[in-house]
C-alpha cells in the first residue's frame, strides 16, 4: 500500500470542513497536471503552514551525512538533521541514489509536521553516470535534436537515481574563454545560445515533468556572469543596456519560453548590485515582464556572499534584500532559515514575498508528481535499467562525433588510413580515462573514458605505438583541488621523438586537462600547458606527417600549431565515449561536421574576441606602406581571429552559390525570403551547418557588424546541391533598444551566407521607407 504522508491526511480533513467531498479531494490528488486544482492545493497547504514551515520550503541544505546511517550527533549537522525533522528543509542537493534519496525523505515525509517531501537537486551539466561531451563542445555540433537528446540521457539517469532537479542549462553568453565556465555553456552567439537553450530544457524536462525520467532544469546564471571583468571567476560584469538586453538576456528568455521551471542567480554584480539581490533582473524582468511562474534559487552561498561584496551590512540584511529582490530559496547559505521568521514578526519583511516564494516551490513539487507520491523517482529496478543503459552509450557516442571540428587538414593527412601504416600516438592525454570525462561530472566513475589510445586499438590494420612524451600533470587531480603542472619533466621526449622518425603519421594529443576548466578554473594563458608546446615542436622536426588532436574545455591559442602543423582535430572533452569517437574521426567512419561556437584567439591578448562586434569608427586596416597608426587595431598581432565562431572543415568540401532574395525591397512586418545553393563538390558524403547572418546597416544603436539569424544542417552526398531556405520575421530583423523595448527600424540590411562567419557570399535589401 502506497504510503500517504501526513500532509495529505491533513489536507483532506481541511477540506472536508471547507466543504470538499472525499469524491473531490480524491479527484484532486488524481490530476496533477491540472493548473487549478495545483493552485487550489497550494492555497489549502499556504494556509495551516507556520510562518518557519514556509521559510523551510525556502532552504536548501547540501548533503551532509550519511544519510543511511545514524543521525549526526552534536554540531552544524545535528541541527541541519533536526531541521529535516522539523520541516524546516525545502530541499537537498547532492543526495543520490535509490537508497539515499528514500532515506532523507522518508525522514521528512514521516517526521515533519506536514509531512512535504523534499525536490532533490544535483549538477546534471552533461550527464550523469554516463557522460556526453562537455556542454561547449555539444554546441560546436549545432545539431539541436542531438543536445536534447543528450539532456534526455543525463535526465533519465539522474531521475532513476531518484533526482528531482538539475542546476542546468547554463546559458550564460560568453566572449572570453579565459573563463572557465566557458565549458558549461553553448558559446558566445545569443542566438545559438538561444536554440540551445531550449533544446536543453526540453531534454531535461521533456513533454510532462511528472514523468519520472525526467527533471526541472535551471536556467543559469542570471545574468550577466559570462561576462565577468577579465573572464576572472566571481568577479563583476559590467555591460550595458544593449549587451544585456541583446546578448545576454536572449537565452534566458528562450529556456523560459521553452518551460523551464527554475532559474539561478549568479556570483557577479551588475550594475554594482549582485544578481542575488537584483530586483531589476527577477522581479521587473524575469517575474514581471516575462511572467515566469517557477522559482529562483541562489547560486551556492551567494545570498551571504552579498555581506561580503560590501552591499549589505550582515545576514539579515542579505536575506532580507534577497527575498524582495526575487529569489525563492538559498542554496546551502543558512540565511533564510535564520532570519526569515524574525525579519517578519519585526515587521521588516512583508509575508506576501514569502507566499509568492513557497507557492512558486510547492507549483514545481506539485509539477513533479512530488507531493502525490514523494516517492515516486524511487524504483531500484529502474535505476538499475535506466543507469548506464547500452542506449545512452550509443546517444552519447553520437552526440561526441557531432562534436568533433576539423580545423586543418593540409594534403588530406586525414582520414587516416585502415592499412599499412605505422602510427605513432604520442602525449599524456591520448592514454588518459579520467581528463576525457572533463569537469562537472559528479556522479560519473574516475577513468571510465574510452582512452583514445583504446579508441584507436581497435583499428588493426596498422601498427600503432604509443608513447607519453611527458605527463601533463603533476600530483592528485580533484574536482576541488588545484592542478599543478608538469613544466621540467621532458624525460620522455627522446623516446617520443625515436617513435615519430620511425612512423608514417603521428597522431598527438594534446591540450587541457578535464579539472583545468570548470568553475574557478580561469587562466590567462591560453596556450597549450605545461611542456606540451615544447614536445610539440620536437615531434614536428621529426616527422611532419603531425595530426594534433586537441583535448580541452575552452578555446586555445595554438598559433604556432595552425601555421605549422598539417591537420588539426578539435575533440573537446568528449566524455564517456571519448576514444571511439575521436578513432571514428580520425578513420573517417564519421565525417567531422562540426562548427565552432566560439572564436579561437590568436593569442590571449586577443581575449575577449568575438565575430559579432562593432564596426567602430576607425575600422579600415591601412593600404600596405602607409604607415598611420590612427586606427583600431593592435600593433603586434592582426584583428582577425585563428579561427571564427562557426568555423569547422570537413573531409568533403561545399560551395555556395545563387544567394538570392524574392525581391530587393520589403514592407515594414514583411517576411524577408532568402535562399542559397549548397552543392557537395568533393569525394565523401557529408553534413554541412549553412550560416545566414545579417548586418542593420544604420540604427537608433550601433548594431553588430554581423548577427547570426539562421542556420541549417544539411546531410549531402557526393555531388549533391541542395537549395536552402530561411525566412527573416521581424524576430529575426529587430533589435532591443537601450529601454529593453523590442524594435524593427527601417533601413539598408545585408545578408551573409556560409559556411562559418567570416567567408560569405552577400546580398542586400531595403526594409520600409527611409
Amino acid at each position: 500500500m502506497k504510503r500517504i504522508s501526513k500532509y495529505f491526511l491533513l489536507l483532506g480533513t481541511l477540506m472536508c470542513l471547507s466543504g470538499f467531498s472525499a469524491k473531490q479531494n480524491r479527484q484532486m490528488n488524481s490530476s496533477p497536471s491540472s493548473n487549478d486544482s495545483i493552485e487550489a492545493k497550494i492555497d489549502s497547504l499556504l494556509s495551516i503552514m507556520t510562518l518557519e514551515e514556509k521559510a523551510g520550503q525556502m532552504n536548501q541544505y547540501n548533503g551532509f551525512w550519511e544519510v543511511t546511517g545514524p543521525a549526526p550527533q552534536g554540531g552544524d549537522a545535528a541541527l541541519k538533521y533536526e531541521h529535516l525533522r522539523n520541516g524546516r528543509v525545502g530541499s537537498m542537493l547532492t543526495v543520490r541514489g535509490i537508497d539515499q534519496v528514500r532515506a532523507v525523505q522518508e525522514l521528512v515525509v514521516n517526521e515533519s509536521r506536514l509531512g512535504i517531501p523534499l525536490i532533490i537537486g544535483f549538477d546534471v551539466i552533461h550527464g550523469y553516470k554516463t557522460l556526453a561531451p562537455i556542454p561547449l563542445a555539444e554546441a560546436a555540433s549545432w545539431d539541436l535534436e542531438a543536445i536534447r537528446r543528450s539532456a534526455e540521457v543525463g535526465a533519465a539517469e539522474a531521475a532513476a537515481s531518484g533526482i528531482n532537479w538539475t542546476f542546468a542549462p547554463m546559458v550564460d553568453v560568453s566572449r572570453d574563454a579565459r573563463w572557465g565556465r566557458v565549458m558549461e555553456g553553448g558559446g558566445e552567439d545569443p542566438y545559438l545560445g538561444s536554440k540551445i537553450a531550449a533544446a536543453r530544457v526540453k531534454g531535461f524536462q521533456g513533454d510532462d515533468l511528472s514523468d519520472p525520467l525526467t527533471i526541472a532544469a535551471t536556467a543559469k546564471h542570471f545574468a550577466g556572469y559570462g561576462f565577468a571583468e577579465a573572464g576572472r571567476e566571481y568577479n563583476k560584469a559590467d555591460i550595458g543596456n544593449s549587451t544585456l538586453y541583446n546578448i545576454v538576456l536572449p537565452p534566458f528568455k528562450a529556456a523560459e519560453e521553452a518551460g523551464v521551471r527554475t532559474f539561478m542567480t549568479g556570483f557577479n554584480t551588475l550594475d554594482e548590485i549582485p544578481v542575488t539581490g537584483n530586483e531589476f533582473l527577477l522581479r521587473d524582468i524575469l517575474k514581471g515582464n516575462w511572467n515566469f511562474d517557477g522559482f529562483v534559487i541562489s547560486d551556492y552561498a551567494s545570498i551571504e556572499e552579498m555581506v561580503t561584496h560590501g552591499f549589505v551590512k550582515d545576514e539579515k540584511a542579505a536575506a532580507k534584500k534577497a527575498v524582495e529582490a526575487g529569489v525563492d530559496m538559498d542554496m546551502e547559505a543558512y540565511s533564510y532559515v535564520n532570519e526569515i521568521v524574525g525579519l517578519v514578526e519585526e515587521g521588516k519583511l512583508d509575508e506576501k514575498h514569502v507566499d509568492d516564494a513557497v507557492r512558486r516551490i510547492l507549483r514545481v513539487k506539485y509539477e513533479l508528481g512530488l507531493m502525490d507520491d514523494p516517492y515516486k523517482y524511487l524504483d531500484a529496478q529502474r535505476e538499475k535499467e535506466v543507469v548506464g543503459n547500452p542506449a545512452h552509450h550509443e546517444a552519447v557516442l553520437d552526440m561526441a562525433k557531432k562534436s568533433i571540428v576539423l580545423l586543418k587538414n593540409e594534403g588530406n593527412l586525414l582520414p587516416l588510413k585502415k592499412q599499412g601504416q605505422k602510427i605513432a600516438l604520442i602525449g599524456d592525454l591520448a592514454d588518459d580515462k579520467n581528463s576525457p570525462l572533463g569537469s562537472w561530472r559528479i556522479a560519473s566513475d574516475d577513468n571510465t573514458a574510452v582512452s583514445v589510445l583504446e579508441g584507436m586499438q581497435k583499428y588493426k590494420g596498422n601498427k600503432l605505438t604509443f608513447e607519453q612524451g611527458a605527463p601533463l600533470v603533476v600530483g592528485r587531480e580533484t574536482f576541488i583541488n588545484e592542478l599543478k603542472f608538469n613544466t621540467t619533466d621532458k624525460s620522455g621526449f627522446p623516446t617520443a621523438v625515436q617513435a615519430a622518425k620511425n612512423a608514417d603519421v603521428v597522431v598527438m594529443v594534446l591540450g587541457e586537462h578535464g579539472f583545468q576548466s570548470g568553475e574557478g578554473r580561469s587562466r590567462t594563458d591560453l596556450d597549450l600547458p605545461g611542456v606540451q608546446q615544447e614536445l610539440l615542436e620536437e615531434v614536428y622536426a621529426a616527422n611532419k606527417n603531425v595530426v594534433l588532436v586537441l583535448n580541452n574545455g575552452r578555446p586555445l591559442a595554438i598559433d604556432w600549431a595552425a601555421e605549422n602543423i598539417p591537420a588539426i582535430v578539435e575533440a573537446w572533452q568528449l566524455g564517456t565515449q571519448t576514444g571511439n569517437a575521436v578513432a571514428q574521426v580520425l578513420y573517417g567512419d564519421y565525417n567531422p561536421s562540426g562548427k565552432l561556437p566560439m572564436t579561437f584567439p590568436r593569442n590571449s591578448g586577443q581575449t575577449p574576441i568575438y565575430y559579432n562586434q562593432q564596426n567602430t569608427g576607425r575600422p579600415v586596416d591601412p593600404q600596405p606602406g602607409d604607415e598611420m597608426v590612427f586606427w583600431s587595431h593592435y600593433m603586434d598581432v592582426e584583428n582577425t581571429p585563428l579561427y571564427p565562431f562557426g568555423y569547422g572543415l570537413s573531409y568533403t568540401t561545399f560551395k555556395y552559390d545563387n544567394l538570392k532574395l524574392t525581391k530587393n525591397q520589403y514592407d515594414m512586418g514583411e517576411d524577408v525570403q532568402v535562399s542559397v545553393d549548397v552543392t557537395n563538390t568533393g569525394n565523401y558524403a557529408g553534413k554541412e551547418v549553412v550560416q545566414l547572418y545579417i548586418r542593420d546597416l544604420y540604427g537608433s544603436t550601433v548594431r553588430p557588424v554581423k548577427e547570426l539569424k539562421g542556420f541549417e544542417l544539411v546531410d549531402l552526398q557526393k555531388g549533391e546541391k541542395r537549395t536552402v531556405n530561411f525566412t527573416l520575421s521581424e524576430d529575426e530583423l529587430g533589435f532591443y533598444n537601450n529601454q529593453g523595448e523590442f524594435v524593427v527600424e527601417p533601413g539598408e540590411f545585408e545578408i551573409f551566407v556560409g559556411g562559418n562567419s567570416m567567408e560569405t557570399l552577400k546580398t542586400s535589401f531595403m526594409l520600409g521607407e527611409e
